[in-house]
């Protein structure tokens, strides 16, 4: 009985071994067909977003191709450029876009004229790129002065120090005299925690414009709902001087201009007229536009400023350089695809055509 009995409980016992090791086999093998299972999940997850990546370039670059067609279409139809045109409408660049047929997803389009913008390059009268451009000058002056009054400044954010600095980063060939007593030359830079030279030559994007002494990021970028330098320069605008070298023409669109840039072209004691530009550019009867914007003078007609002069040194009411920024959405994701593009003619044909200058993915 008791020979049973220890037979039965060893019985028992590898019983009970096998039924553990049964039980961890199986543990193993749940745990790998989850690992498979997760790892398959996530690799169809990163092929789904690979795919949807690729879909919206793809849509975000047909996008960039349709407004450098309108762009070309707008050439051909009239040498002004306005705010009053297709391209500049976002009802109708919506309705373009929504005409194209994508499979899924849907892409938003909107074009914006570089030259409504202050040539920041202009600040020096290249291509000897040594001394000030005097009209530049007095626009940077008054522009300086109303962004840098939305921010706290100090000494390196006063509106003489941070022109000179700019002009001291522009000035070719002068590395050694700094402008005024509040520039800044290679000296200067060279002696920062993390040292660079200063370039002595004209920007080439605007992230380089935050290197400048006193230009803060959030001055540049904006900060506290306050826009930046970044949203009324630009680095764009160069063209072939008679020697083959360049020049930076510096004119604005007064038909494509913000406030704080029309505000800086007017005479000090009109600033506060620049909405009226603004008003008179945008005023409308229905669907129709009240006003002319063809002619360079057109200021002229608005209330108020019949005596008022402005620099036609810095006016201009075309232009040929835009900004097309292009954001494609597939499910839950974005791209957005931004392009710098001139409108010329081309060389061979004669026709016009848009140049690509810059293209950005993010």
């Amino acid at each position: 009985m008791r020979l049973d009995r220890c037979r039965l409980t060893k019985t028992t016992g590898r019983q009970g071994v096998a039924i553990i090791m049964v039980l961890a086999v199986v543990a193993v093998l749940v745990a790998a067909v989850t690992e498979l299972h997760v790892s398959t999940r996530d690799n169809l997850f990163e092929a789904a977003a690979l795919r949807n990546s690729v879909t919206m370039e793809e849509m975000a670059a047909s996008a960039i191709n349709l407004a450098m067609a309108l762009l070309v279409k707008d050439k051909l139809d009239s040498e002004a450029d306005s705010l009053q045109e297709d391209w500049a409408d976002d009802q109708f660049l919506d309705g373009v876009t929504s005409q194209i047929p994508f499979e899924k997803g849907r892409v938003k389009l909107r074009i914006f004229d570089e030259m409504a913008k202050i040539q920041i390059n202009a600040l020096v009268d290249f291509p000897t790129g040594r001394y000030f451009n005097s009209a530049q000058y007095k626009l940077w002056n008054r522009f300086a002065e109303r962004i840098l009054a939305m921010y706290e400044t100090g000494e390196e954010t006063d509106p003489v120090a941070i022109i000179n600095s700019i002009k001291d980063w522009l000035d070719s060939g002068d590395d050694d005299a700094i402008t005024g007593l509040s520039g800044a030359e290679s000296s200067y830079y060279l002696s920062l925690e993390r040292p660079y030279p200063c370039k002595n030559g004209p920007f080439d994007h605007l992230a380089e414009v935050g290197l400048v002494k006193g230009i803060t990021p959030e001055l540049l970028a904006g900060a506290g709902g306050a826009a930046g330098l970044a949203r009324y320069i630009t680095t764009y605008g160069a063209l072939e001087s008679e020697d083959g070298r360049f020049t930076f023409p510096g004119k604005i669109n007064i038909n494509t201009a913000e406030l704080p840039v029309l505000a800086a072209m007017m005479p000090p004691e009109n600033e506060a007229f620049a909405q009226s530009l603004i008003d008179w550019r945008e005023a409308k009867t229905g669907d129709q536009y009240l006003h002319d914007l063809s002619r360079k003078d057109w200021y002229k007609d608005v209330p108020g400023f019949s005596g008022i002069d402005l620099d036609t040194g810095l006016i201009t009411i075309a232009s040929d350089i835009f900004r097309i920024i292009a954001t494609a959405s597939v499910e839950n994701g974005t791209l957005t695809l931004s392009a710098v593009v001139r409108r010329e003619k081309d060389a061979k044909t004669g026709r016009w055509r848009c140049r690509v200058l810059n293209w950005e993915m993010y």
